[in-house]
């Protein structure tokens, strides 16, 4: 029976006890503030402009999945779907960061309950480590403000982490957490790789007799079952929709080949020589989880699990061993949770925790992590809303081709239909989007082209139905087929900025190419 205390602290209202969902919702004035701030924080992400490649890419797949396109099979990228209807949801940029915004403030109360999981006898390293995880996912510096997938599948992976560590391992916890997974998955497959963070600490803290480590096989089972269900749900889905291939090779298959996809020429190089980064890594992550089993009984069950989940996050983040800063916020939360220890634990491991964290030092140096300004950042808004720039002074700090882009799409938005399909070969993506006109191929990006086709195929699909519009941009790469092909069968009309764009001689030529 509960004492006579619990039962005083409980929350209730009107006498009655608070549901779990309501309980969880209740947090402290220091924690409300840091969530104000991260609001205030976005505010300028609310006005950027129409730029960032990749989530003109997520922008214009929302758009076709609202007018009755099939991802993957009709209209292509490389991610699974959960961030395309993301994308769909909100529209254009401004309610692309407004749902980032609330779903990171989410994510942000969540984390502080996983913190207060861990530290619940030490409230200065959760509020530590949580400034750290709202500066590191809020700020310009490792692209916070913007609506990749690694910034939203880090909740789901936090929300589940709390529930493993907070709860009985039923079988109702271990299904939710591992749908939770999925979600995650669902947003980037890199996610999955967390999961090995979970397991391990299981190994490390808990097996201790074979009854132990025959209950952590039976619970990574279920946790298992739980992560592959939505999947599956997918995998069926699509499979109705008659793309079931499509979506395979394109959101997992392709994945693989995403593996160090910046060596390409070793890839001649024997398995061992061409592989030995990604075995390397490997090897670290074993390492570092035998140190910490040999070491259990002198560490803490909270820096053995920050220390894996670190280790797992790292892993991940450098897959492919591409530079883009917002991979490294899959790690933000482990991260924040040893530089809250760092800042805040009176015990030894606070000098130990220098160890991983210089873990994540070496990794941005080994792999050359490119950062972002924070403070022009800001200056550059408060600039704009004080009318010291204009609005193309205010875009021109994003990307120098804002300008360019926006006529182009005010162009199209003038001269052509609603149902008008456009082709565009260079810098495409923002074009699509700013203009709400699709190409008649289903690459809305000119590397999706080079890299998931050749040029006679796509030539044969593009005369197949032929773009009422094309538009070359100036910075685009030699294409002879397509420049023929435009030559012979479009009349030139306009140049922007420097970009050609061409009409088509006639509606009633698609039924005469090819």
């Amino acid at each position: 029976m509960p004492s006579r205390s619990k039962k005083k602290d409980t929350p209730t209202f009107l006498g009655f006890r608070e549901p779990e969902w309501i309980q969880f919702l209740h947090i402290p004035s220091w924690l409300l503030l840091i969530l104000v701030l991260i609001f205030l924080f976005r505010i300028p992400s609310f006005f950027e402009p129409f730029y960032y490649g990749d989530e003109m890419i997520y922008l214009n797949l929302g758009y076709a999945i609202k007018h009755g396109m099939t991802l993957y099979r009709d209209i292509h990228d490389n991610k699974p779907p959960l961030l395309y209807f993301m994308a769909a949801l909100s529209g254009n940029v401004f309610w692309f960061r407004a749902l980032l915004t609330a779903w990171m403030i989410g994510t942000t109360v969540a984390f502080y309950k996983l913190a207060k999981q861990l530290f619940s006898k030490n409230m200065a390293v959760v509020q530590a480590s949580v400034a750290a995880f709202a500066l590191l996912t809020t700020l310009p510096l490792l692209e916070g403000q913007i609506a990749n997938a690694e910034i939203f599948m880090i909740g789901p992976v936090i929300l589940s982490f709390y529930f493993l560590l907070s709860r009985k391992h039923t079988p109702f916890w271990l299904i939710s957490s591992g749908i939770l997974f999925s979600i995650g998955t669902l947003f980037k497959m890199p996610s999955m790789f967390d999961i090995g963070a979970i397991i391990f600490f299981w190994l490390i803290t808990a097996a201790k007799s074979k009854k132990d480590i025959a209950n952590i096989i039976k619970h990574t089972v279920i946790l298992t079952a739980g992560f592959l269900v939505p999947i599956l749900l997918t995998f069926l889905w699509y499979a109705m929709q008659g793309a079931l291939s499509d979506y395979f090779v394109a959101a997992f298959a392709q994945n693989v080949g995403y593996l160090s996809s910046w060596r390409p020429d070793d890839v001649a190089k024997p398995f061992l020589t061409r592989n030995a980064p990604l075995l390397l890594r490997s090897a670290i992550v074993l390492g570092g989880s035998v140190v910490l089993w040999f070491y259990k009984k002198k560490l803490s069950k909270p820096f053995i699990f920050a220390s894996l989940w670190l280790l797992f996050a790292l892993f991940a983040a450098t897959l492919s061993e591409r530079p883009y800063p917002h991979y490294l916020l899959q790690a933000a939360p482990a991260i924040s949770l040893l530089i809250g220890m760092l800042i805040a634990l009176p015990t030894i491991e606070q000098s130990l925790t220098v160890i991983p964290l210089t873990l994540v030092v070496a990794a941005v140096i080994a792999f050359r992590f490119w950062y972002y300004p924070t403070f022009s950042y800001y200056q550059n808004f408060v600039q704009f809303v004080t009318q010291q720039k204009d609005k193309w002074e205010y875009f021109d700090y994003f990307s120098q081709h804002t300008k360019r882009n926006y006529k182009i799409a005010e162009y199209l938005l003038s001269t052509s239909m609603p149902e008008d399909s456009v082709f565009v070969w260079g810098d495409s993506p923002t074009i699509y989007a700013l203009s709400k006109r699709l190409p008649t191929v289903k690459y809305v990006a000119d590397y999706h082209i080079k890299d998931f086709t050749n040029e006679n195929d796509f030539m044969n699909t593009l005369s197949s139905d032929p773009p009422t519009f094309v538009v070359i941009l100036p910075n685009a790469s030699s294409f002879g087929y397509l420049h023929n092909f435009v030559q012979t069968n479009y009349i030139y009309l306009d140049q922007i900025e420097g970009a050609k764009v061409y009409k088509l001689l006639s509606p009633e030529l698609s039924s005469k190419l090819n």
